[in-house]
């Protein structure tokens, strides 16, 4: 079984969005927005997982989509809670760093698979 640094990148990202979302929830009692992060933050990777036995390259490329867009949205959700003050400029960076490599990766996954897609 060869690796793959983006599902086990995304997996480490979900692991760290849910760390500092139990963090958020209980320290800072703050649910609202530690709920969103944590849907989103954990989307990614699981989205992931599914598109590796998509249906087709189709699915494949939807799944990788959807994943993006839910990094995307990991990214507003990192900035907001920067920006009101529940985290920490520290954490943001760490996060936001991380989740802006997960893009990077999704962008040149999806840059691929479209090239490489059967018209």
């Amino acid at each position: 079984m060869k690796d793959n640094p983006l599902k086990d990148r995304s997996y480490a990202f979900a692991i760290r969005i849910v760390k500092m979302s139990h963090h958020l929830q209980m320290d800072k009692r703050e649910f609202v927005l530690s709920r969103q992060v944590l849907r989103s933050g954990t989307a990614i990777g699981a989205l992931i997982r599914e598109a590796e036995f998509g249906h087709s390259k189709a699915d494949f490329i939807h799944k990788m989509g959807i994943a993006l867009k839910e990094a995307s949205e990991t990214e507003y959700w990192l900035s907001i809670l920067k920006d009101t003050d529940y985290i920490d400029q520290k954490t943001f960076d760490l996060l936001n760093a991380e989740c802006k490599e997960l893009i990077a990766m999704l962008v040149a996954t999806l840059k691929t698979a479209k090239k490489n897609q059967k018209p």
